[in-house]
Formats: C-alpha cells, sequence, structure tokens
C-alpha cells in the first residue's frame, strides 16, 4: 500500500527535519535558505502522501532537499548572469537597475501565466518542482515525448515573449 498516514508524518518530520536542515546547511552554508529548504521539503512530501512509498521517503527526503538546493543555486546564477550582463561595471546597483529587474521580474511572471496551462504545468513542474521528464510523464500520465515537445513550447514561447517585448 502506498502513501503514508498523518501519524507517520509528524513522526517523520519530527526525525527528519534536523537531519534534512542540516544537509541543506552543509551545501549552502546559510542557515536561513537551509530552513526554508527543509520547510518546501516537507511541505513537497506531504503534498505527494498518497503516492510515497514508505521503504523510499527517507532517500526521497534527501533527493527533494538536494533538487530544492540546485534549482535555488541555478535560480540564483540566472540573476547573477542578469546583474552581471546589464550593471555594465557599476559597484552598486543603481535604483534604477532595480526598477528594470523589477520590471523583467513581472514580465516573466506574466509570459509564464500567458502559456497555454498544458505547457505551463510542464513548465513548471520541471523548472520550480525539479521534476524530471520521467517524473513528469508518469505523473501527467504521457510519453516522455509529448512532455518534451510540451517544454519545448514553452520555452519557445517564453523566450519570444521576454527577448522581443522587452
Amino acid at each position: 500500500m502506498a502513501g503514508i498516514e498523518r501519524a507517520r508524518f509528524i513522526e517523520l518530520f519530527h526525525g527528519m527535519y534536523s537531519p534534512i536542515r542540516n544537509y541543506v546547511y552543509f551545501k549552502t552554508g546559510d542557515a536561513e535558505i537551509a530552513e526554508d529548504i527543509a520547510q518546501d521539503t516537507f511541505l513537497k512530501i506531504w503534498e505527494k502522501k498518497h503516492e510515497i512509498r514508505e521503504e523510499t521517503v527517507k532517500p526521497l527526503l534527501y533527493t527533494i532537499a538536494g533538487n530544492l538546493c540546485k534549482n535555488r543555486y541555478e535560480h540564483q546564477q540566472v540573476v547573477f548572469d542578469f546583474v552581471k550582463k546589464y550593471q555594465a561595471g557599476a559597484d552598486e546597483i543603481t535604483p534604477e537597475f532595480e526598477l528594470e529587474l523589477k520590471e523583467f521580474n513581472n514580465k516573466l511572471e506574466r509570459a509564464i501565466g500567458a502559456l497555454k496551462e498544458k505547457d505551463r504545468v510542464v513548465f513548471l513542474m520541471n523548472r520550480m518542482d525539479g521534476m524530471t521528464y520521467n517524473e513528469i510523464a508518469k505523473n501527467l500520465g504521457l510519453s516522455v515525448k509529448a512532455i518534451e515537445k510540451r517544454m519545448k513550447n514553452a520555452l519557445g514561447e517564453l523566450k519570444q515573449k521576454i527577448e522581443y517585448k522587452i
């Protein structure tokens, strides 16, 4: 029988929260980020509680936490690259740059929101939840090829909207 019950989840949370938080702290070196990612990890477990097998839940916690760390790092790298590209040697971030960055984030959010729902779901599952194409295909009951096509459509549309409408 797949799934974990509420009582088992609470027991798992109390027993594994500190080890997961410490694992993330060792990876990131930031206690605040470690807290956030540990909480997000358990939130994902709770959201998928009916699909989780008891014998794989502990490794799954570490996998989810690791993926969330990786996603956060990749996001920070994108922001850093953006700042580096548009800062053009300035020693500090100007109010104009902060406004430009905020406008870019708003445009990105609108562009993601404007995607076809089927493409947006796949994009967010991959980029925000850190799921592989195989995992997405399994969760949505689709082929990996269908997921690849939806992701290609989403990325193409985002690229077009972001590059040409800024």
